[in-house]
């Protein structure tokens, strides 16, 4: 395992942060680690890095228990933390070198992160000239310089343009091959383009802990039905293979169905059978975006 948390708990003053968590990871996996503000995202990357620790619980990295020995553990993780620490005012050549010169490694190594970041055109620069974008790209180069085994990035595309978006994206893809990734992001769309696994997390709590393709292979679909006026709880719950409804609007449902068959012919029956009249009626795909919605929101 390259990762392997158990039983994690943290806990700020009377604000439990993290609660009783447990996951693990091999090489080779990409995971999107997804939540609303506030769940516990940045503080579970803190002591996975040795940064902070926890008030119980074991994390270890690459087989290192990095409650014991952080140090040890911290030479085989990457971190790009959510706010990029940066001396800028030091070249981008020159930061990489201390960086380089930190994990005693070959300088030769420094103009090839270079090129996989795509910093060469600014690598001339003071990082205090760089752009949001490009400021990123230079963290994330010291992040992966020492070629570690796992790599934690956290919003590691805060501030990039959408090209530069597919690059990092792309870049994330191939370093997810020999290493094991673990990244936060508030953007749905990355998750589903680069990860392979999605934990989702809320009030220090995972929700969901699966593969992306089992999420996408499901019978489940959301279907928005508006009707001509509020109805109450106990309509919707007639309604044949329901999972679960939100009341987003007076009158507007959000209902997740689990079957095979569209289920809107079934609403249009059910309104007609109950005296009820339908002003909108919509299937929404059952992306990683509804799925986080409903299990973030309930």
């Amino acid at each position: 395992m390259s990762i392997k948390v158990s039983s994690v708990t943290k806990v700020y003053k009377n604000q439990k942060a993290l609660n009783n968590i447990s996951f693990s990871a091999d090489k080779g996996q990409i995971i999107g680690f997804l939540g609303p503000n506030g769940a516990g995202k940045s503080t579970m990357m803190k002591i996975l890095t040795g940064f902070i620790k926890p008030n119980s619980g074991e994390v270890f990295i690459d087989e290192i228990n990095v409650l014991e020995n952080p140090i040890e553990a911290q030479k085989v993780i990457g971190y790009l933390p959510e706010q990029n620490p940066l001396y800028t005012d030091m070249y981008v050549r020159e930061y990489l070198q201390f960086q380089a010169s930190i994990f005693k490694i070959d300088k030769n190594e420094i103009e090839k992160c270079i090129e996989k970041v795509g910093l060469t055109v600014e690598a001339h620069k003071k990082i205090s000239q760089l752009s949001k974008g490009y400021k990123q790209r230079v963290g994330l180069a010291a992040a992966i310089l020492h070629n570690p085994k796992v790599l934690i990035l956290d919003e590691p595309t805060t501030g990039l343009d959408p090209n530069q978006l597919v690059e990092i994206r792309a870049l994330i893809k191939e370093l997810g091959k020999d290493k094991t990734v673990l990244f936060s992001t508030h953007i749905m769309q990355e998750v589903e383009a680069v990860c392979d696994r999605v934990i989702i997390i809320k009030k220090g709590e995972i929700l969901v802990d699966k593969k992306l393709a089992e999420l996408k292979e499901n019978n489940q679909q959301t279907i928005e039905v508006t009707f001509d006026y509020k109805i109450e709880e106990q309509f919707v719950k007639r309604l044949a293979n329901v999972v679960s409804y939100k009341n987003n609007y007076d009158n507007t449902w959000y209902i997740t169905f689990e079957s095979e068959e569209d289920m809107r012919p079934k609403i249009f029956d059910f309104a007609q059978e109950n005296g009820l009249k339908i002003l909108g009626l919509n299937a929404q795909n059952k992306n990683l975006e509804t799925l986080f919605r409903e299990v973030t929101t309930s």
